[in-house]
């Protein structure tokens, strides 16, 4: 049996993604990005410009998740990104993009 350290808890993050991050096909590079970490919650566009995610999965998985967020699709120009870490729910049972 091996021991549980704090990278493999699962962990939440919250984050808001700020720049040219609409119509720059952003929710589906997170969610494919979520998918190949294989980490669960959501995306979706909010009404002042910004992407939303909320996430949940391993620590380590979720800081890889964060550089991607930085990054963006080829499209988006990424301006800040505010991130938050929580407690897990496990309330999600995949990774799916919301529409308003």
């Amino acid at each position: 049996m091996s021991e549980h350290t704090p990278d493999d808890a699962p962990v939440r993050l919250h984050a808001v993604a700020h720049g040219m991050v609409q119509g720059v096909n952003f929710r589906a590079y997170t969610q494919r990005e979520a998918a190949r970490l294989r980490l669960t919650g959501w995306v979706r566009n909010q009404w002042d410009g910004t992407v939303e995610t909320v996430a949940e999965g391993p620590h380590a998985a979720l800081e890889e998740f964060e550089r991607t967020l930085h990054r963006g699709p080829p499209a988006a120009l990424v301006d800040a990104v505010d991130v938050t870490y929580s407690e897990a729910t496990g309330e999600f049972g995949g990774f799916n993009i919301r529409y308003w």
